[in-house]
């Protein structure tokens, strides 16, 4: 329960009751005013008197928003700001002053406050700037895979692109559909639209559309009455009368029924919903995004899609491209996903494995069909594998993935794919399936662009011979005559099949 000086306590009722703030002001009733209004989204702020003071604050605790005069006796709001970033520069800076001028608040900006605010301010201007501050705060404290937004890593220069418009458009309630391939992380785009909103103390609800029928995805929605149908033993509110003022996320928009297209936009042109059973209308205040990996414009052409729905729905629209498309975030990427489930799969006080350079090279020349949930899965199946405190290329299991998973057909046609880190192409445009009955698989001399069974079969003895050795090699840190007792081989006839499988003994020295 938050007090604040006689005032009655006020029920945290939101993630913004875990905000740490501290009210910078000389003027005791501007602090009082401040902690009061704070008060109202269930935030015990703190306070200091002075710009000293609000250091000796920043030494005892940490603080996520200052909120701060500019013009103070000794310390100005100015240089209390630049000390704040020097010493933790996730802190988020608001300054307030009585004397706003153009060239202050570029001032203000360039020493790098997140907002410039005069006197008298609007109670409920502040409001709506630290609900959006403090989304975005609580958004980058929460670790990845919990309920809230998950961490965005985006290097490469069209993932920043890409999350510089989410920053744009998220303060606005148009709607949004976000487009890109399975796996390149729609939802997290969603969630991040959601975490940067002005209702990001709000619920995210998601559902997926092509999951549920038509009468189950009408009642995940809109609810429905007891005995509305069979098994309806209760009353059910639905997902957008829980939203409750926030996001709703319709993931896989484009597997809706014509229908149930026609039911949804009702509700974004009524704002009101009405439950499965139910005999009112019942209205609702939501901010919608979806998603899809296909073509909508050639759906709605083609006639599948409702043209009103879809201008409705991309209003703004977000395209997330997939990871072949942007190698800078491979690597960082790779290393955030390591970081992650080294917790989650370790023991503790488990060191983190490192990322060879070998292993980097197959990440980076790897073209993930799967994109970043291929990549996830990688990083998962290397850490768990993995017997030291090092991940190589084999670890990874880019071979097999590549090869069943038909990585070469993600090459530029009229050309084969390789093995990450080795000089062995894969074998023509498209990988056969070399788990199909013999009938099935693509037959000698064949003129269809497929390769024949027998390079096939002989790729998949390379990739089965490159794994063995490489683990007799981990297990004896590199030590040829010990690995080739192991293998039951000669030392000759192991160092040929190396030279021929362009592995290198050195890279495993280190790995028993």
């Amino acid at each position: 329960m938050t007090e604040v000086e006689g005032l009655p306590g006020v029920e945290p009722t939101s993630l913004l009751a875990t905000l740490r703030v501290l009210v910078v002001d000389d003027e005791a009733d501007i602090r009082l005013g401040l902690r009061r209004l704070l008060a109202t989204l269930g935030i015990e702020a703190r306070e200091a008197e002075s710009g000293e003071a609000a250091l000796a604050r920043l030494d005892e605790q940490e603080v996520d928003l200052v909120v701060t005069d500019l013009m103070m006796p000794g310390m100005t709001g100015v240089e209390l700001l630049e000390l704040v970033k020097r010493r933790r520069p996730e802190t988020v800076v608001v300054l307030l002053t009585g004397f706003g001028t153009v060239q202050t608040a570029v001032q203000c900006l360039q020493a790098g406050a997140a907002h410039f605010l005069t006197k008298p301010f609007d109670n409920d201007e502040i409001l709506g700037l630290v609900r959006r501050l403090g989304g975005q705060i609580l958004a980058q404290r929460r670790p990845a895979g919990d309920s809230g937004a998950p961490a965005v890593v985006a290097v490469d220069p069209r993932m920043r692109h890409v999350m510089a418009l989410i920053e744009r458009v998220a303060p606005s309630p148009v709607p949004v559909l976000v487009e890109g391939e399975s796996g390149t992380g729609k939802e997290l785009v969603a969630r991040s639209v959601h975490a940067h909103s002005t209702v990001a103390e709000r619920p995210f609800q998601a559902i997926n559309c092509a999951a549920l029928s038509e009468t189950l995805l009408e009642s995940e929605l809109f609810g429905h009455r007891r005995g509305s149908f069979t098994g309806a033993h209760n009353d059910h509110r639905g997902l957008l009368s829980e939203t409750d003022g926030g996001t709703l996320f319709l993931d896989e928009i484009a597997s809706m029924s014509p229908g149930f297209q026609a039911k949804l936009l009702r509700v974004l042109q009524e704002k009101t919903i009405r439950p499965v059973g139910g005999r009112r209308d019942i209205p609702v205040e939501f901010r919608l995004v979806t998603a899809t990996n296909r073509d909508l414009e050639a759906m709605v052409r083609e006639g599948s899609f409702r043209e009103d729905l879809y201008y409705r729905l991309q209003v703004v629209r977000i395209h997330v491209p997939p990871l072949r498309d942007r190698p800078g975030d491979v690597l960082p990427l790779a290393r955030h996903f390591l970081q992650r489930m080294a917790r989650e799969c370790l023991p503790p006080d488990t060191p983190v494995p490192e990322i060879t350079d070998a292993a980097a090279a197959a990440l980076e020349s790897h073209p993930w069909p799967g994109n970043v949930r291929e990549l996830e899965n990688a990083i998962q199946r290397a850490i768990i594998v993995c017997c030291g405190d090092v991940i190589r290329p084999y670890h990874l299991g880019l071979m097999a993935n590549s090869w069943t998973n038909g990585v070469a057909a993600a090459s530029p046609p009229g050309t084969g794919g390789s093995l990450p880190g080795t000089g062995d192409s894969l074998p023509g445009p498209r990988a056969p399936n070399t788990t199909a009955p013999l009938d099935e698989r693509p037959n000698p001399g064949n003129t269809d662009g497929l390769p024949d069974y027998a390079e096939a079969k002989q790729h998949a003895v390379e990739s089965f011979q490159r794994e063995f050795v490489q683990r007799a090699l981990e297990r004896t840190g590199g030590n040829i005559s010990r690995a080739a007792e192991a293998c039951g081989m000669t030392r000759v006839a192991l160092q040929k099949i190396l030279r021929q499988l362009a592995i290198d003994r050195r890279d495993f020295e280190h790995s028993a």
